[in-house]
């Protein structure tokens, strides 16, 4: 059995545990530093939503394989540099990783200008990691607030990564009493180590790449 189809097994139980269903979870399989004919093998297997990080990553390797299936939906779940969004905005379906207004004006100006729709995570930095991008917990609801207010973005929900030293269940939480509050019903939490305790929250997008996909180089 291929480590996807394993995955998917015990995915499936996971969510049962969990009092879920996995329709209603989007697995996104994490594909960073994999080269094009393992994530090509993940989509002969039938999957279609993919992650990554890097930009120069999904430049090199995206085009031809969307050109090939153009049902897959590209996540960006990465650090977003101004000089990136043009690029970010143009190939990725699904951006996890707001967490300026800075950012959030260009991606407002693209869609403008460009008249193509995203769907727009904010990144919420629920330890207050000084090294870690997200907003800061204390000054997300006002991040919020002006995000919804003044930009016409299709923001659907929150990310968080949980610092690592840390039990993730109580920053899951965190992430979903706050999207609550705004309505937000997306949350994108949970990875290979932590994505049952995610599912129990109440995740909607699991990050999956060493349980598909293997270790990295």
């Amino acid at each position: 059995m291929s480590n996807y189809k394993n995955f998917l097994a015990n995915f499936d139980k996971s969510a049962k545990l969990a009092g879920r269903d996995t329709e209603e979870i989007e697995l996104i399989a994490v594909s960073k530093k994999k080269p094009a004919q393992d994530i090509q093998n993940v989509i002969n297997e039938g999957h279609t939503s993919f992650g990554e990080n890097q930009i120069q990553e999904i430049e090199e390797k995206w085009p031809k394989l969307k050109n090939l299936h153009p049902d897959i939906k590209l996540h960006f779940i990465g650090g977003i540099q101004s000089r990136k969004v043009e690029s970010i905005h143009k190939n990725c379906e699904v951006i996890h990783s707001i967490d300026r207004m800075k950012i959030v004006k260009l991606f407002a100006a693209l869609e403008r200008s460009e008249g193509l729709k995203r769907k727009y995570f904010i990144q919420i930095n629920t330890g207050n990691e000084p090294q870690k991008s997200g907003v800061l917990f204390n000054e997300a609801e006002q991040f919020i607030i002006d995000c919804l207010s003044n930009y016409k973005l299709e923001i659907i929900g929150l990310m968080c990564l949980p610092p690592i030293d840390e039990d993730p269940k109580i920053h899951f939480q965190k992430l979903r009493d706050l999207g609550k509050k705004f309505y937000l019903n997306s949350l994108s939490m949970g990875m290979s180590a932590d994505y049952q305790v995610a599912l129990e929250c109440g995740s909607t997008h699991i990050r999956i790449g060493t349980q598909i996909f293997g270790e990295r180089n």
